[in-house]
């Protein structure tokens, strides 16, 4: 069933453009999916606020239950200011500032994810500044391939991200002079838009082995967050607007060990808000080039810059309902913005376009509004919102 009916054309036609819409029920059913497959084997799921941070995407999150993964202050600040309890907020990135420490501290967050041993040092000291412990998780780097763009890898031997297995006697000898910090976890994270299960299922057994090793050196954990990674359907928004968090889940109950009385935490950003979101945007001209046709629109990479980022393919499709006598046309869909790279679409078979056409960029609720700019001094963009509880 398509998201978008005629009394959706009819509405958008009313709207200056472009513009963000949310489906808030496909993001509540989302949600529920998530939890019943999570609870089942007793996971917690921290929504990643990277992926979108709108209060009334938030919202719906906290009412579930969820806890937060926040990569920057200013996101750990927007979780509090959201709902999300202290307790149930986690602090990753790899360039944390003291700043942005400052913040955490000072909100009694659950945990920071650390990925260097010189972070564990700043950590210690400035938790010795403000008279307090710090919790944290080890971010380990397992050293995994998987199968996804390279910008969005993050677990293999030359990301940036996480402490390498080199360095984890180093880290050993170290810990006992921090006198402010406090162990609780191990973490990982592999990627981002990861649909084969056989990735996680990898990093579970890299994983494994990294946690024994520690245990065998006297370092016990309490929590093991595994990150998220869960991929979406960009190509069938339509057919597969849920992902797959029964196999996801059901992964790494399978593969990762664990001991008892161990907490499993997952942080989830895509696969919970991706399929809910769409841009909209209208046709403004329609260009022959000498082998092409560009569809130029009133959006582009300052709205939604994952195509040219990362050279991302969204579906495409016209909102117009009484376009049934087009015949077919083939299109660049390009952007008002000076440079080439600007393109959300490439080769995009659409019933021939003509100016003041909608056209709907679908499952943009994450990574889109969020990764927002005002290059070119381009207006921000606003959002609506439907099915609002």
């Amino acid at each position: 069933m398509n998201m978008f009916t005629s009394q959706h054309y009819r509405r958008f036609a009313q709207l200056e453009t472009p513009f963000y819409y949310y489906d808030l029920a496909l993001l509540e059913k989302t949600l529920q999916v998530a939890d019943l497959y999570a609870s089942k084997y007793g996971f917690h799921i921290h929504y990643a606020l990277k992926a979108n941070a709108n209060f009334e995407i938030l919202q719906p999150i906290v009412k579930a239950g969820f806890g937060a993964d926040c990569v920057s202050g200013n996101e750990v600040k927007r979780a509090v200011e959201a709902g999300f309890p202290p307790e149930k907020i986690v602090f990753a990135g790899v360039g944390k500032s003291d700043r942005e420490i400052l913040i955490g501290l000072s909100e009694n967050i659950f945990c920071f994810n650390v990925e260097s041993i010189e972070e564990l040092q700043v950590i210690d000291a400035l938790a010795a500044q403000v008279g307090t412990t710090a919790r944290l998780a080890l971010r380990v780097n397992p050293l995994v391939e998987v199968n996804t763009h390279q910008y969005i890898t993050t677990g293999t031997a030359e990301n940036k991200f996480g402490i390498p297995p080199r360095d984890f006697d180093s880290l050993l000898a170290l810990l006992p002079k921090l006198s402010h910090l406090q162990i609780v976890g191990l973490h990982m994270h592999i990627g981002s838009q990861i649909c084969q299960m056989n990735n996680f299922r990898d990093a579970c057994q890299k994983f494994n082995e990294i946690r024994r090793w520690f245990e065998q050196h006297g370092l016990h954990f309490a929590h093991l967050n595994v990150g998220g990674g869960l991929g979406v359907d960009y190509h069938h928004p339509d057919q597969n607007p849920i992902a797959d968090f029964e196999n996801y889940f059901d992964t790494f109950n399978r593969y990762l060990e664990r001991q008892p009385g161990q907490q499993v935490h997952f942080e989830l950003g895509r696969a919970l808000v991706a399929q809910c979101g769409s841009l909209i945007t209208r046709v403004l001209y329609v260009k022959q080039g000498q082998t092409k046709h560009f569809a130029i629109v009133d959006a582009g990479m300052t709205e939604l810059i994952r195509p040219a980022l990362y050279q991302a393919y969204h579906k495409i499709e016209l909102l117009d309902p009484f376009h049934g006598n087009r015949s077919l046309q083939t299109y660049d869909i390009v952007g008002p913005v000076c440079e080439s790279s600007d393109f959300l679409g490439k080769a995009i078979t659409l019933p021939q376009l003509q100016r003041g056409d909608l056209l709907a960029i679908r499952t943009a609720g994450a990574y889109g509004q969020v990764m927002a700019s005002a290059y070119n001094l381009r207006d921000k963009v606003p959002a609506i919102y439907e099915n609002q509880p």
